[in-house]
């Protein structure tokens, strides 16, 4: 029946949906933005390590905060591309390429920790420390580019920067940002404990007021030290709320924002409340399907890519974007995403569905129909469709991908799993055929692809759940990571996609909506898609 649903058509004229951009902010000059007020948001986490390099610390929650009291070097813009922020560095750039790259960065001499210590060359050697993999006392969410640093020395002075690294890496930006101060980060006692429950030094347009465990609060207020543009607004109040309590807050006028993502019945609720806009933009995460070529029903790729070939992925996409005026567009590249500088559509002969095609394939690789199911030595195919249980999208998709499938005799079992358990026992064990999740994008896409679609090492399968890869799709990669000229980095990358799509080891569904209600006099803040926000600049029309 939803697949009927999802793929009735309509009768009538279509309504026109309205145009999706890259971000939507309400874009407004700082003399046109008020001075004084509190900005209210709701969270989905209560952060309690604030330390982001933490392995329990990096969230986007967390980073949203960190934004405004700690020191993020690069900004990106809604198309992805990362400048300098004036603020901290005068300049960053490479400065030898051979025979070791260097990059030295010039620190803005007045960039100051709130203690009154300049920022300087001691922080970014003791978050490279810490981050380079080397110390398992270090609990750390990634070593990817510190990994490759040989060293981190004083320049001219304690202000300049020079970094040199062992083997290229072509996203040099994406480091050290957060910065934190070393002598809270500079021993794994002080890693894992300084930024526990605290926010003891910050350099930023905002400085942390209180942290209330009680009502799971964080007030930030304006930092009368912060060298930069004045920040608008007084204060910032960051509230944990549950995701069905946010419409009714912003309702009830205890929030001015919140983001609904892909919730129809919160976007219909907050489009009635009074002085509500509801700012669009598609965002840095996309959907997808995972499929586990280390399961015995999956190892042949031909079979893999006959199940990919009888999954109507517009059909998915419809239904899970339905009620939300969103117009549906397939993501056809795992290496970025729509909106994204280097997108092209890689997808190839998986991008069409074709259910003729399936049952070809199928056949192809030694099955025969016998009614309706595909036998295998005997057994009926049969593929475990793995989900969180408090997923109502997966289970949507999962029954829709049921009925597909089972037009060309291969049988799907839905099997709801607790959400915490979803990545911990099924997804790393490998206790499943086919999973749906999104992977979260950026503005520094390439240096992540090579955990997700490089080669398991062994039992290290790093974040490639689907454990199916190459030596091609490896060396590619690996290019695309050391390459410093970003135009052929995006080139390497696009290439790699196309083996990664030829070996069928997920299929990209679409690209995630930001879909954030907000007050109609707030500014300068809502779906941002890949940019940064300008906390300095955010607050209430004039």
């Amino acid at each position: 029946m939803l697949l009927t649903t999802a793929c009735a058509p309509v009768h009538g004229p279509a309504r026109p949906l309205p145009p999706i951009g890259a971000y939507d902010i309400a874009p407004t000059p700082r003399e046109r933005v008020r001075d004084g007020g509190t900005l209210r948001l709701a969270t989905t986490e209560f952060p309690t390590q604030w330390n982001y390099w933490h392995l329990g610390g990096a969230d986007l929650d967390t980073a949203r905060i960190l934004g405004a009291l700690m020191p993020w070097l690069f900004r990106s813009d809604q198309r992805g591309r990362v400048a300098a922020d004036p603020s901290y560095l005068v300049r960053a750039e490479v400065t030898r390429r051979k025979p070791r790259q260097v990059v030295t960065y010039d620190l803005n001499p007045k960039a100051r920790w709130s203690d009154g210590t300049p920022l300087g060359y001691r922080d970014f050697r003791a978050l490279w420390r810490a981050c380079r993999g080397r110390d398992g006392a270090y609990q750390i969410t990634t070593s990817t580019g510190y990994d490759r640093i040989r060293q981190v020395v004083r320049g001219a002075n304690d202000r300049q920067v020079v970094v040199t690294f062992d083997r290229p890496f072509g996203e040099w930006r994406s480091l050290f940002s957060p910065l934190y101060p070393a002598e809270t980060i500079g021993d794994p006692s002080a890693w894992d404990r300084a930024w526990s429950d605290r926010l003891p030094v910050t350099a930023g347009p905002f400085r942390p007021e209180g942290i209330d465990h009680t009502a799971q609060a964080i007030t930030i207020v304006r930092d009368t030290r912060w060298w930069g543009p004045r920040a608008r607004l007084d204060r910032v109040v960051f509230r944990y709320l549950a995701r069905d309590a946010m419409p009714g807050a912003f309702a009830s006028g205890e929030i001015d924002a919140f983001d609904a993502g892909a919730d129809a019945a919160a976007y219909r609720r907050a489009r009635q409340v009074p002085g509500t806009v509801v700012r669009r933009a598609a965002g840095p995460d996309f959907s997808q399907l995972t499929f586990n070529g280390a399961a015995p029903a999956l190892a042949d790729a031909n079979v893999r890519r006959a199940v990919a070939t009888a999954i109507d992925r517009r059909a998915l996409a419809r239904s899970a974007l339905a009620g939300l005026d969103w117009p549906v567009r397939l993501l056809n590249d795992h290496a970025f995403v729509n909106t994204q500088e280097g997108y092209q559509d890689n997808a190839g002969d998986l991008g069409t569905y074709d259910p003729a095609a399936a049952g070809r394939l199928l056949y192809q690789a030694g099955r025969r129909t016998r009614g309706p199911t595909w036998p295998t030595n005997g057994r009926p195919l049969t593929l475990r469709y793995v989900y969180p249980a408090s997923a109502a999208t997966g289970r949507q998709s999962g029954e829709l991908i049921q009925v597909m499938l089972a037009r060309v005799g291969v049988r799907l079992e839905l099997r709801p799993v607790p959400d915490s358990d979803f990545f911990d026992r099924y997804l790393i064990p490998g206790a499943y055929d086919l999973a749906p999740f999104s992977w979260i994008g950026g503005p520094f896409p390439i240096s992540n692809l090579g955990p997700i679609y490089g080669r398991p090492r062994g039992n290290d399968v790093r974040q490639n759940v689907a454990r199916i890869g190459s030596a091609p799709i490896d060396t590619l990669l690996d290019r695309a990571t050391e390459e410093l000229n970003p135009v052929k980095a995006r080139r390497y990358a696009n290439e790699a996609d196309r083996l990664i799509w030829n070996e069928v080891h997920s299929v990209t569904l679409y690209q995630r909506p930001q879909i954030v209600p907000t007050r109609q006099s707030l500014v300068n803040w809502g779906a941002f898609g890949l940019s940064t926000p300008a906390w300095p600049d955010v607050g209430f029309r004039r």
